[in-house]
């Protein structure tokens, strides 16, 4: 097979690492079903303002690792452009994963992972713009909306290349989808905070 017919033949192996159930599993430890609580959505924010910042950064190393690693195999085959196809289909697995009857995260960290194996410094800029905008805000979902649309532009600027702005578009249009019912929750006002949970003095821990 070409490499390009080998990275499209791993994309089930991209889909299944994405699938995997970071945030439920981490919470479900915990005694929790983080899609019964806060948002509801089995990502790294919401295990956040659940259950902390720690638990929280350990779910965001997780979903950002699932995209990165399948980059990393779409890499190794094709360059940017087996990463693009095997880490797409990683953020579908973690967007619509098939043991959680298709109800997943919001793919924004899982995107991030394989943007940080072909971009790392401008993933790090990107991760430090997220962060401001999120903590300026308390808002996450308004800080992953606002890169769903830096992230393409920014991948046309460094690399003004057609598949990596068709596919980055995608990622990016994906993350935007998912955040719809964020984006109705802004406008009544009613999206939750980007906090922690409280400690054992009651108090906000975390970003």
């Amino acid at each position: 097979m070409t490499p390009l017919q080998t990275a499209f033949a791993l994309m089930p192996v991209g889909y299944l690492l994405g699938a995997f159930p970071s945030a439920s599993i981490v919470a479900r430890i915990k005694g929790h079903d983080i899609t019964k609580e806060g948002s509801g959505n089995p990502g790294a924010s919401n295990v956040t303002r659940v259950l902390g910042w720690k638990l929280g950064l350990l779910v965001l190393i997780a979903d950002i690792g699932k995209g990165a690693g399948a980059a990393a195999i779409g890499l190794a085959i094709d360059n940017h452009r087996g990463a693009y196809i095997v880490g797409f289909a990683a953020v579908l697995g973690h967007v619509f994963p098939v043991f959680r009857r298709f109800r997943g995260g919001r793919g924004v960290a899982t995107a991030a992972g394989i943007l940080l194996v072909i971009y790392p410094l401008l993933t790090l800029g990107l991760g430090v713009l997220w962060f401001a905008i999120a903590r300026l805000t308390r808002k996450a979902s308004i800080a992953s909306l606002v890169l769903a649309f830096v992230f393409p532009i920014s991948v046309s600027i460094a690399h003004p290349h057609i598949g990596d702005i068709v596919v980055s578009s995608a990622l990016g249009l994906v993350v935007l989808l998912r955040h719809l019912g964020s984006l109705r929750r802004l406008l009544r006002g009613s999206e939750p905070d980007f906090r922690s949970a409280p400690d054992t003095h009651g108090e906000s821990v975390g970003p």
